[in-house]
């Protein structure tokens, strides 16, 4: 198994780069997921990437498992499905949901990956992340 992964990083406001990630090995009660669909929320994401989040919101627009701060170098994004390479057997090859940023594979604990239903496309399952922002809509 390989252990690394690529990962998208906005280097400064508009400017987006591609950097290389070595993966740990998952301990007790992790997984490893490697991507098979990463969505980009046209609204969030923009504001990310265009540097315009208010420093006010800084805090309130962190996502999970980001890494670096605003306005950049940043790695942002919530919107993941994969599958499980690594970790529990009842989740080993399931398909799995994860508010992870844009990444080839990553390791995160179990408990923040939610199985997809059998049935239904990783491409269909990103969209999963975005029902939350209807919810609140209505």
């Amino acid at each position: 198994m390989t252990r690394e992964a690529h990962a998208f990083w906005l280097g400064t406001p508009g400017h987006g780069e591609i950097r290389p990630v070595r993966l740990p090995d998952p301990g007790p009660g992790e997984v490893l997921v490697r991507t098979r669909r990463s969505g980009v929320s046209r609204g969030t994401e923009t504001l990310v990437f265009a540097g315009r989040v208010p420093a006010d919101q800084y805090a309130v627009m962190r996502a999970p498992f980001q890494e670096g701060e605003f306005p950049a170098p940043v790695k942002y994004g919530y919107l993941n499905v994969g599958v499980v390479e690594e970790g529990p057997a009842d989740l080993l090859g399931r398909t799995v949901f994860c508010l992870y940023p844009h990444q080839t594979g990553y390791v995160v604990p179990a408990s923040a990956v939610v199985p997809v239903p059998d049935g239904v496309p990783p491409g269909r399952a990103v969209l999963a992340g975005t029902v939350e922002t209807a919810v609140n809509a209505l």
